[in-house]
């Protein structure tokens, strides 16, 4: 097996691209998917301040790396969620990260922070984990992406992510979440604007990325996402696409190109009914936000703290108070 770009010893096998690369042309590959991607979707400038969204995961490990090759200023923030050793695991591997690479972190710690954790919110609210894990971190990149002033917030969302989440509203028709199904979605209303520059890169490729990059990360999966019923629509697009290669990014990549444009209306109507949370002031469809009621039920409120720590050799740490509640 040999690289399609030098001819010498392949690493990976890339069927849906009919190609095979080494370690240095495979970096190369998805760092320009990562390009094209921002440039296609329009999803960046030159200059622009990023917040990523770091997990200690492959994808968005892989995500911030790459972007700061790109030339992005960058931020990382990790959310620490309270589920036991994993959250502390993926917190290191986060660490170990920026310090590699004296880069600045952000920390939020849901416990200390809102009074809850993941664990403990699911129980009390009855929500499933997911659900409660997804609404606070949401909620959590929207406010430090405004009060840090970056230009957008990054999610490590890849193609086999998306392709997931479009696979299962497609099957049931959501067509207010197919409305809002899109890698950009631009700032408005109070809510900064959000990316996913890893929609053209599967997990399979963003895993090789960071082996060949020499990145750490957590390989154990979130121990609450069990029965997530994504997993299952990843499982059966994974079928397709092993008889198929190229199946899950034309279905993906079509529906962004060819048919999205015909659910934005249904997206328009609901940013017109938002108004603003009495409480914490976030955009809301109702006068108290989703995050605050769960906030409410799944903990008490606590001072709020926010740490921003550049790891390296020109090292600071600034500490203040935020007002929200």
């Amino acid at each position: 097996m040999k690289c399609r770009s030098c001819r010498g010893p392949a690493v990976i096998d890339l069927p849906r691209h009919n190609a095979n690369f080494c370690g240095e042309h495979l970096v190369a590959f998805c760092r320009e998917q990562v390009r094209r991607a921002i440039a296609e979707f329009e999803m960046l400038e030159e200059g622009d301040r990023v917040l990523v969204a770091v997990s200690g995961g492959k994808d968005s490990l892989a995500l911030w790396d790459i972007l700061d090759h790109l030339g992005y200023e960058t931020t990382g923030l990790y959310i620490g969620l309270g589920i036991g050793d994993y959250s502390e695991d993926s917190a290191e591997f986060v660490r170990h990260f920026a310090r590699e690479r004296g880069a600045e972190l952000l920390e939020v710690d849901l416990a200390s922070r809102h009074g809850y954790d993941i664990p403990g919110a699911a129980q009390r609210t009855k929500r499933t984990p997911c659900s409660a894990c997804g609404l606070s971190k949401r909620h959590i990149f929207d406010r430090e992406a405004l009060a840090g002033g970056h230009a957008a917030v990054a999610t490590g969302h890849n193609l086999d992510d998306e392709a997931a989440v479009l696979f299962g509203n497609v099957l049931r028709w959501q067509l207010d979440y197919l409305a809002r199904q899109r890698p950009v979605l631009p700032a408005r209303d109070g809510l900064p604007r959000k990316v996913k520059p890893l929609v053209r890169l599967t997990e399979r490729e963003t895993a090789a990325y960071c082996i060949v990059s020499g990145i750490d990360y957590q390989v154990e999966e979130c121990p609450m996402s069990a029965g997530n019923k994504h997993i299952g629509y990843k499982e059966a697009l994974n079928d397709i696409e092993a008889t198929s290669p190229g199946s899950k990014a034309d279905f993906y990549l079509s529906f962004q190109r060819r048919a999205v444009q015909h659910f934005e209306q249904l997206g328009a109507t609901a940013r017109e009914a938002l108004r603003t949370c009495t409480s914490c002031g976030a955009p809301s469809p109702s006068d108290t936000c989703a995050f605050c009621r769960l906030e409410s039920m799944a903990g008490q409120p606590v001072e709020l703290r926010s740490e921003r720590t550049a790891i390296g050799d020109h090292a600071t740490t600034t500490t203040g108070t935020m007002d929200e509640t």
